[in-house]
């Protein structure tokens, strides 16, 4: 081959790379006089007809996919041309290697040259996404390195283009496994937070030296897309929280594709983005102290999980961080990482309040709902923890209009609800927790007028995900979208069960309801209570959730 002359004009000079679809050249335009790279679809020879047409329509695609994007960090198509019956595209020539080759011969890259790497590589994708085109196959051999220090992507071999019907048959999926979305994997729609999560596992790979997800066989490893989670990087620097939170497995957890540009260019400068902390929580579980839901960090975890070695002075002010603006005047924002505790520390054995009872109450301020309806407050009578009135009853509430032996209760918050006589507030943080008996049955709300996920249904997927290896025996019951309110909303029922230690051990069942409100404001409704219990705690839910009222609601 070396040597051939193709449509009568470019000259075949030596191979450059290879892949399972093709061989890339180096050649010579005799006519314009300048070199470039030819791709030959070698996969062509050796299929049917029927297949060879399909290739065909890919190698036509991703000429068209190329041609549509505009952008320095985007590999040119020159010409799509035939021969010997077979499509071969001819491209812009880049002097240089992969970033799978770098990779190799290094070992590691540098974490400041791999966030520079993928700085350019989201501009690339940026520009391909406002182009209508899904590239589909981020990974290191797909990122070019010029020897000049330019960034290109290329291959969009498997690119979707908006408005192309798919070129795919049934069931078949396209791409490198290991850097697939797990929405993918699952046979949802890609959209661009897809091709961030590529991004992130080659960016991980470029930093470890080797996959996040890759097993044994492709099957292992899409189960472990879908399904594990990665070992932590250890030599990711600035770019770990990056990682992180695009390795998220629901797309509506990743960051955008405008917070990431920022995220990576901090990065690229040896810094860590305090952008990147909206997305990955950091893990707070309660002492027998008071946690006011600010700086501390607490060890060991909750749940019986196998403790990870105890955090540094730098996950301290992590913490600190997160958490500033968690208590500001008049704002209810409830951190990813604050929900997280519900379902970890509370979760398992109890919650927090139980916890909490346990250990100084300092300040943690708590109102009894009585078996007259009347509330009292102790230790301060009168107040709520922030000094607030305590809960009064309702005035609006038809009498009657709930079962017998339960009131209405309007929270210092403002929101409002239906409870059983006699069920103590409590607070944890952000968190409003009432419970009957420190914490064995409880009802926890929380309440985030910035909510990190567009959907209900993403959030609590989002934190399945954090909490499945943390508690003993975990097993979902449901989680599925529903209609709460007239609002889009979620519903997770599971179990679990809580270690000797906690305490309240033994089966556990908890179930959630989330949903964000016309004015974007996220409601988190979450009841817990031993497994032997469920059936009346469930009737309770079902009678609170018709009874909750947002803040201004009557």
């Amino acid at each position: 081959m070396q040597g051939l002359l193709i449509a009568g004009r470019y000259r075949l000079v030596d191979s450059i790379g290879s892949g399972g679809m093709g061989r890339v050249w180096r050649a010579q335009d005799e006519l314009l006089h300048r070199a470039v790279a030819i791709k030959e679809l070698t996969a062509a020879l050796y299929v049917t007809e029927r297949d060879r047409a399909v290739l065909l329509t890919r190698t036509q695609t991703e000429a068209r996919a190329a041609a549509r994007i505009n952008h320095d960090a985007v590999v040119t198509v020159h010409d799509v041309l035939e021969h010997d019956g077979r499509p071969w595209i001819v491209m812009e020539l880049v002097e240089g290697g992969s970033l799978a080759d770098a990779i190799q011969e290094s070992g590691q890259i540098e974490p400041r040259e791999a966030a520079r790497v993928g700085l350019w590589v989201l501009r690339a994708l940026r520009a391909a996404h406002a182009a209508g085109v899904l590239h589909r196959d981020i990974k290191p051999g797909n990122v070019l390195l010029a020897a000049d220090g330019r960034v290109k992507l290329t291959d969009f071999g498997i690119a979707q283009v908006e408005g192309d019907t798919t070129i795919t048959r049934t069931g078949e999926i396209v791409g490198s496994v290991d850097y697939l979305a797990p929405e993918r994997i699952r046979g949802a729609d890609p959209g661009p937070s897809s091709d961030l999560w590529s991004l992130g596992a080659t960016l991980y790979t470029a930093v470890e030296g080797l996959s996040p997800f890759r097993r044994t066989t492709p099957l292992t490893t899409m189960q472990a897309v879908v399904g594990e989670e990665p070992e932590p990087p250890r030599h990711a620097g600035p770019l770990t929280s990056v990682i992180t939170s695009l390795l998220s497995k629901e797309p509506d957890a990743r960051p955008s594709a405008e917070e990431l540009e920022l995220m990576l260019a901090e990065a690229a400068e040896g810094r860590e983005s305090r952008t990147v902390h909206a997305y990955v929580p950091t893990m707070h579980v309660p002492t027998g102290e008071h946690d006011s839901g600010a700086s501390h960090v607490i060890w060991p975890p909750a749940g019986g999980a196998t403790p990870d070695p105890a955090p540094g002075p730098e996950q301290l002010s992590t913490a600190a961080n997160n958490s500033a603006t968690v208590d500001g005047p008049g704002k209810r924002r409830l951190r990813r990482a604050l929900v997280i505790v519900a379902a970890l520390a509370a979760l398992a054995g109890g919650g927090v309040a139980a916890l909490m009872a346990y250990g100084e109450r300092d300040g943690n301020d708590s109102v009894v709902v009585g078996d007259d309806g009347k509330r009292s407050a102790s230790p301060t009578e009168g107040t709520s923890p922030k000094g607030e009135p305590s809960p009064t009853k309702s005035p609006t509430a038809p009498a009657g209009s709930l079962p017998d032996g339960w009131v209405r209760v309007t929270d210092p918050e403002g929101f409002s609800l239906a409870l059983p006589k006699g069920w103590q507030r409590q607070v944890n943080g952000t968190q409003i927790d009432y419970t009957p008996d420190n914490g064995k049955h409880f009802v926890r709300i929380a309440v985030d007028d910035a909510p990190d996920f567009d959907s209900a249904f993403g959030h609590l997927r989002d934190l399945e995900v954090q909490v499945t290896p943390r508690l003993p025996e975990y097993a979902r019951i449901s989680l599925e979208e529903n209609v709460y309110r007239d609002r889009p909303g979620a519903l997770w029922d599971f179990t679990w069960t809580a270690v000797a230690a906690d305490p309240f051990p033994g089966p556990r069942r908890a179930i959630e309801q989330s949903y964000i409100s016309r004015d974007g404001v996220e409601y988190l409704i979450y009841m817990s209570s031993p497994a032997e219990d469920w059936a009346t705690t469930r009737d309770q839910f079902d009678t609170i959730l018709r009874s909750w009222r947002q803040p201004g609601e009557s």
